[in-house]
Parts: structure tokens; C-alpha cells; sequence
């Protein structure tokens, strides 16, 4: 049986959220998004997680979270370290790289703050059992992943004809003003709502690391000391799959994406969860 490691990148410091929204409850026992995330996993038949955290916010996420996990699943935490003269971590990029020393399988890579879905894990988990040496992703539909409190920021996919990726642009502003519309050169445009997203929901190989490492140190090498750039993940796979370095296949799912960019997007987050509980899809506790 294939081994899976689930990737979870909980570094962000939540700046628009206004605190740490990868550890606010959103369940009845005060359970937070990412418990449903590896309840959901282990489900699908993944069998280790590896957390990317800050160290500075070591001790409250082990005694709000990982010292009950590690008790459910084969679980480490690993820290993504952030420049002296810098508040923020250096993006999604940085985040997996931070992993690639203790990851030498198949691995999946999602956020923590986002719900994503079981069948989604399901589809991550069939695709490894069938394509062990090749990428895909998980795509959710750009219409159901704006917040209506203020904007995000998503990779934008362009497929072939055989749902597989052929680029991806990261779109840094994306809000929902009537229409749901992309800043582009001091400019607001209209954007199609069914455009394929990412939501850093991804799925790869130890390949992944050896593809990425000159792409991160070409950033390290020209950040400078600024304060808010990004080594974003998406964009950088659409750069390696522009350059023929790489492929990857857009999987299909049922399930609606959901999270908390923003303190407002809770009550709705916190409602749908509590609805999976009294459907009986969800047991509360979740952890027995």
C-alpha cells in the first residue's frame, strides 16, 4: 500500500484576518479548520502530516492543536524561518521547501485556514494509487472561492483539452463587486466566474523539491530587504510546467470549497460545519 503524507502549510500570520485564523474553532468542541482537513485525509487513507509552522507560534499551536493530532496520525511539524528584518514569511513557495528534508513520498499540499472537501482528499488519494510519479491538482471554480468581505488572491489556471494544466497566473487582487473582477494594470476587468482556481491544493512527488530549489534561491537572490514580496507556489508551477519541467493533471470534485480570509467569512464557515455534524457526516467531537 502506497504511503501518503499530507503537507499542511500553517505559517501565515493573518494579516486580513486580523490574528491566527489557522487556530480559531470553527467546530462545536472547538475543533479548527484543519482537524476536518486530516479527519478528512485519514479518511481517504493518508497516513502521515507534516505541519509547516512559525516558530514563534510554536507553543499555541501545539497546545491548541498538534499535541491531539499527533495522537490520531503520524504527525511532525517542521518551521519556515522568516528573514530578521521581515514580519511576514516569504510565501507558499518557501513553505514546502521548508518540508523538503522529511518528505521522500508522495505528498499532497493544501492550507491550513482552507475547507476543501473530503472528496477531494479521495481524489488526491486515487490519483496516487494509479500515477505515482506524476502531479495534479485540485481545482475549485473561481466563483466559489471569493470572499464577499474584501479580496484574494488565486492562481488562475488555462487547461488543455485533457485537464491538464498549461499555465497558471496568479491574479494578487480578486474581489466580488457585482461581478467578480481581477485588478490588471491599475485596472479592474470582468472575469469569467467558472474559471478554474487554485486553492493550493495540490498533489506531488519529491520531484517537486529538486524543480523548485533554483526557482527559490533565483528569489532569495533577488528579494532584496522587501518587506511584502511573495515566492508564490502556483505561479511557479505554471512556470515550471511553461518551461516543459513538469505536468500536471486538473482533478474534478463534488465538494465546495470554503475558508476564512477575512473575520466575517467565520459565522458562514461555522454554520455549514455545524450542518455537516447534524447530517452525520462530521461526528462532534471529531476525535473520539
Amino acid at each position: 500500500m502506497i504511503s501518503m503524507t499530507l503537507l499542511i502549510m500553517a505559517a501565515g500570520i493573518g494579516s486580513r484576518y486580523g490574528g491566527l485564523k489557522q487556530m480559531d474553532p470553527v467546530g462545536e468542541h472547538n475543533e479548527l479548520i484543519i482537524d476536518y482537513s486530516v479527519f478528512d485525509a485519514v479518511k481517504a487513507g493518508f497516513t502521515k502530516v507534516v505541519f509547516v509552522i512559525r516558530r514563534d507560534i510554536e507553543e499555541i499551536f501545539c497546545d491548541k492543536f498538534f499535541n491531539r493530532i499527533k495522537q490520531q496520525i503520524d504527525a511532525r511539524y517542521v518551521f519556515q524561518d522568516i528573514p530578521k528584518w521581515r514580519k511576514k514569511p516569504l510565501g507558499t513557495t518557501s513553505a514546502i521547501m521548508a518540508a523538503k528534508d522529511i518528505i521522500d513520498g508522495p505528498f499532497c499540499v493544501i492550507n491550513a485556514d482552507d475547507y476543501y472537501g473530503r472528496d477531494a482528499f479521495m481524489q488526491i488519494a486515487d490519483f496516487f494509487k494509479n500515477s505515482t510519479d506524476k502531479q495534479a491538482m485540485v481545482a475549485y471554480k473561481l466563483c466559489n472561492t471569493v470572499s464577499d468581505f474584501g479580496t484574494v488572491s488565486r492562481g488562475i489556471l488555462s487547461l488543455d483539452g485533457n485537464s491538464n494544466i498549461v499555465d497558471i497566473k496568479e491574479q494578487i487582487v480578486i474581489e466580488r463587486n457585482g461581478n467578480i473582477v481581477f485588478m490588471q494594470n491599475g485596472a479592474f476587468i470582468i472575469a469569467e466566474p467558472k474559471l478554474n482556481a487554485s486553492m493550493n491544493f495540490f498533489a506531488f512527488t519529491p520531484k517537486i523539491f529538486e524543480l523548485l530549489e533554483p526557482i527559490y534561491a533565483e528569489f532569495l537572490d533577488t528579494i532584496g530587504e522587501d518587506m511584502s514580496k511573495e515566492c508564490f507556489l502556483p505561479e511557479n508551477v505554471g512556470r515550471l510546467i511553461q518551461e516543459g519541467k513538469l505536468s500536471m493533471r486538473v482533478l474534478e470534485t463534488q465538494d465546495k470549497w470554503m475558508g476564512v480570509t477575512y473575520p466575517p467569512d467565520k459565522p458562514d464557515v461555522v454554520g455549514k460545519i455545524k450542518k455537516m455534524i447534524d447530517d452525520g457526516f462530521y461526528p462532534s467531537p471529531l476525535w473520539k
